[in-house]
């Protein structure tokens, strides 16, 4: 599958909500298996097909190659441990730069799949760092939105210097 370009940061559309997919076809499995080629090309764990200037609820993760990639198809939170954990985040649209943000530890996750079929299931460790990392994407929140204003203009002030070696 060819790999699509991927925006970076600022891009207005990476903070715009995205809409729900509603046709569960070829075009959608085409993006699906897009945005696994170019998060692995990237590289990433993680991405979301805004990432690519498509503003669709689709997430794929592959937290590694032999867990396998998954994709889900309008995933929404629907519930969230009040125990917090604290994970370094970074972003496909922002490399080179990460910082810790805290999150709830285990959540439950409501989502479909790319026959439409609704799955619901929970998660811990780096799969929820990762879910909601990608849900905050589809909701148009980028992910140095958790962070104070000083680690954010930090971590953007680093970033710019990157970006103009």
């Amino acid at each position: 599958m060819p790999l699509r370009p991927i925006l970076k940061f600022p891009d207005p559309l990476l903070r715009a909500p995205a809409a729900d997919v509603e046709a569960f076809d070829d075009d959608l499995r085409t993006l699906a298996a897009d945005l696994l080629d170019t998060m692995r090309a990237a590289p990433g764990i993680g991405i979301t097909a805004p990432h690519v200037g498509v503003p669709l609820r689709v997430v794929v993760i592959e937290l590694s190659f032999a867990d396998g990639a998954r994709t889900f198809v309008n995933p929404m939170i629907v519930w969230s441990s009040p125990e917090m954990q604290t994970h370094p985040e970074g972003s496909v649209s922002m490399p080179g730069v990460s910082e810790e943000i805290e999150r709830p530890a285990r959540i439950k996750v409501r989502w479909q799949d790319l026959d439409g079929l609704s799955h619901t299931g929970e998660a811990d460790g780096l799969l929820a760092v990762c879910l909601q990392h990608e849900i905050d994407q589809l909701d148009g929140c980028f992910w140095v939105d958790r962070l104070s204003r000083l680690k954010r203009e930090r971590v953007v002030k680093k970033y710019e210097k990157l970006q103009r070696r």
